[in-house]
């Protein structure tokens, strides 16, 4: 799962396959380099040991950065360092980034924030990114203020007032609309008990969560620390979730089948699958 927004892209988790994944996508690696991690169980790590030694190789990227709870980050210290370094110092610093619950990433676009999950006592984490809102430009009372495209418009963008070549002064309010919200995207890995996660992925424009189990095997998604499709619809319902892509499905089940338990509920919901793509819009 990669999540894209203008020139950053991070990897969420990176299970067993991973790369091979990525090249037959045409994603390709560049800019590939900061990896969140949900938890550390192994089909969610596995993947790092010939993803890390392909850019070690190839020289693509100058660091690589690991987010994750400390339980995870333990696991991949193991992985990475013991399996496939060896002891041996990699071309690239690989840094393995603590991350616990709150903001953890920053720019000045959007924030990234962590949140507990739980999950089989594995210190999981979910996701939450949020763009800043931000108040639109109005290109047509640009035009009828007559002013030129290029770094005046940028300036206006950014809050400034400006000085045109004729002497008049704009300020912004004369160019911007009202302040929308950004985006919002949640995206949990694994979890036992979603119900939990009420206020983490309220008024989401996108949930991403596993479906793993249909609601007739609700006890068995119990023991295991999972979810079924019933439940994680109800969670989207009642938290005001705008659009609900589900994952981590058992291949027990077709993918019909968990949308249409979780349609019933929750309309808006799609069974995600490789290579898919999708937008995820403010409101839609």
């Amino acid at each position: 799962m990669v999540i894209k927004h203008e020139e950053y892209r991070f990897l969420i988790d990176c299970g067993e396959g991973t790369q091979r994944q990525i090249l037959r996508s045409g994603v390709g690696f560049k800019r590939l380099n900061q990896i969140f991690l949900t938890h550390g169980h192994l089909d969610h790590i596995l993947g790092l040991g010939g993803l890390i030694s392909t850019f070690m190789r190839w020289e693509l990227i100058d660091e690589i950065e690991i987010y994750g709870s400390q339980h995870t980050l333990d696991r991949v210290n193991d992985l990475i360092f013991g399996v496939v370094l060896r002891g041996h110092k990699p071309p690239m610093p690989i840094k393995l980034m603590e991350t616990h619950p709150g903001l953890f990433y920053e720019t000045e676009r959007f924030n990234i924030t962590a949140f507990s999950v739980n999950h089989r006592g594995s210190n999981s984490l979910g996701f939450r990114f949020e763009e800043h809102a931000r108040r639109p430009f109005l290109s047509e009372k640009a035009e009828v203020l007559e002013i030129p495209p290029g770094p005046c418009r940028r300036d206006l963008v950014a809050g400034k007032a400006i000085t045109l070549p004729d002497g008049r002064k704009i300020k912004p309010d004369q160019v911007l609309g009202p302040e929308k919200p950004g985006t919002r995207l949640v995206v949990v890995g694994d979890v036992g008990k979603p119900e939990d996660l009420i206020d983490e992925v309220r008024d989401a424009d996108g949930l991403i969560i596993e479906s793993t189990y249909l609601k007739q095997e609700a006890e068995l998604a119990n023991q295991f620390g999972h979810t079924t499709a019933q439940t994680v619809a109800e969670l989207a319902r009642e938290a005001g979730v705008k659009k609900l892509l589900l994952t981590h499905i058992s291949r027990r089940y077709r993918g019909k089948d968990i949308l249409d338990e979780a349609r019933a509920i929750f309309k808006n919901t799609f069974v995600a699958r490789d290579f898919d793509v999708y937008q995820i819009k403010c409101g839609e």
